[in-house]
């Protein structure tokens, strides 16, 4: 994904302040080689761009005057009620060099699962992004995690996941439960009624 950019050379809360009104935000681009650098985006477009769960998981195209950079969105900050960016982080990244990010988990065939399907369980989310960590050509957009093989009281764990290739979980060397599959109680006791009769 392509992201424009300008420089700036003011800082302060006050000339954030100007940049917003004039409908921009202001943000800083750091790491690699080279020293920080202020930047201004398009604050509307940046708003939208949020909104897309590529521009969080992806190496973005960052351009500025011309010159164009790879970068990962690292941090941001949003107003408390307006649809407003006040202020948003990017790290350069090195094709070389391994990055260290959290990327998102999509959840698939969980109707078809025998845990919903036979058992009427409920299926919880226990994480919902993982640390991973990989060269930015690796960078998967997202990680897929299937549900369809689940079964009722059972769990999936990182261990079980199928990793895009060159892309590893950061776990400190726990196998983190991923989600988790459970008969709710109240069918438990129904069942149980029923065995009774």
């Amino acid at each position: 994904m392509k992201v424009v950019a300008f420089n700036r050379t003011l800082q302060g809360t006050g000339a954030s302040r100007r940049l917003r009104k004039a409908g921009q935000t202001p943000g800083i681009i750091y790491g690699g080689a080279a020293a920080p650098q202020l930047i201004a985006l398009d604050g509307n477009a940046l708003f939208h761009a949020l909104k897309k769960e590529a521009f969080h998981g992806s190496v973005l195209d960052l351009e500025i005057e011309g010159q164009t950079q790879q970068v990962l969105l690292r941090d941001f900050q949003m107003h408390a009620y307006k649809q407003l960016v006040l202020h948003a982080d990017f790290q350069r990244v090195d094709a070389s060099q391994p990055i260290h990010t959290k990327v998102t988990l999509h959840f698939v065939n969980a109707e078809t699962s025998p845990a919903v399907k036979l058992n009427s369980a409920v299926i919880s989310h226990v994480l919902n992004e993982l640390d991973v960590t990989c060269l930015p050509g690796q960078l998967p957009e997202f990680i897929e995690v299937d549900l369809g093989k689940l079964e009722a009281g059972q769990s999936i764990h990182v261990n079980d996941l199928q990793l895009p290739a060159g892309v590893t979980a950061v776990t400190h060397g726990q196998n983190l439960t991923i989600v988790t599959s459970s008969i709710p109680r109240g069918a438990v006791s129904a069942e149980a009624e029923e065995e009774k009769k």
